[in-house]
């Protein structure tokens, strides 16, 4: 195991447990992670997309703004919880440089079916009124939840292995015990995240792709919505736990 060089691991005195800042200096695969999701921001944004040539063209590309938007901020969450895993462990070994690389090697593969996803639902949820690049197909419906489910659970699935791997060296961390409360729940979320993309490819195969399905069409994607149910109660879970511990020199 490695660490940032300017990385201190001794904690300071506090009147309560605190959460450490160790990646207090940016590692080159660190600044190319955050390049990359710099540019699959880029690629959402531009993507598809000509300069308006009239007002009324203008308008309709305004009309894309909200699946530009929900995209943005799933792909901000992924950029932001790998930024505050590696500002709180500062690890910078071979598994670390791996696993963050990969992260950006799946978030340039799926940031074009991930829009995809949300131009579906903007356009179902508006009754047609936002528009989609393409035409969607009910019968691809599935499909494309699919694809989402692969994207979103590869990406949670990385995270998670990033926590596992601080979880394992938290000894060499000195991890506090509010550090190792936060690491467990923290890890559990993503874990949650990985089996509930699983969860929705497997109701994406199995349920009929018909006009008859209804709403249930969309229940794949209906589910990652309980995610924000649930990470605010493990988090929550998270803050009573570190609230029980001892004051430091108390």
């Amino acid at each position: 195991m490695s660490l940032h060089p300017a990385q201190n691991p001794i904690a300071t005195k506090s009147a309560k447990p605190a959460l450490l800042d160790r990646g207090e200096s940016t590692t080159r695969v660190e600044a190319f992670v955050d390049a990359a999701f710099a540019f699959a921001l880029t690629l959402l944004l531009i993507a598809g997309d000509q300069i308006p040539s009239s007002v009324h063209a203008l308008v309709e590309a305004m009309k894309g703004l909200p699946a530009s938007a929900l995209s943005f901020m799933l792909i901000l969450k992924f950029w932001s919880g790998h930024v505050r895993w590696t500002k709180r462990y500062g690890l910078d070994d071979v598994l670390t440089n791996r696993l963050s690389l990969l992260l950006v090697f799946l978030v340039l593969i799926f940031v074009y079916p991930m829009r995809m996803v949300f131009e579906v639902l903007c356009n179902s949820l508006s009754r047609g009124y936002l528009p989609a690049t393409f035409s969607p197909v009910i019968i691809d419906i599935p499909a494309l939840f699919i694809v989402f489910g692969f994207a979103f659970g590869s990406l949670s699935l990385v995270m998670c292995w990033l926590y596992l791997h601080a979880w394992r060296q938290r000894d060499a961390l000195r991890l506090s015990e509010a550090e190792r409360i936060h690491t467990r729940i923290d890890g559990l979320n993503w874990l949650l995240a990985t089996v509930v993309a699983v969860i929705s490819i497997i109701s994406a195969l199995l349920i009929p792709a018909t006009p008859r399905s209804g709403w249930w069409i969309g229940f794949p994607g209906f589910l990652y919505f309980s995610l924000n149910i649930t990470a605010t109660l493990m988090h929550r879970h998270a803050d009573r736990l570190v609230a029980r511990l001892p004051q430091a020199g108390g």
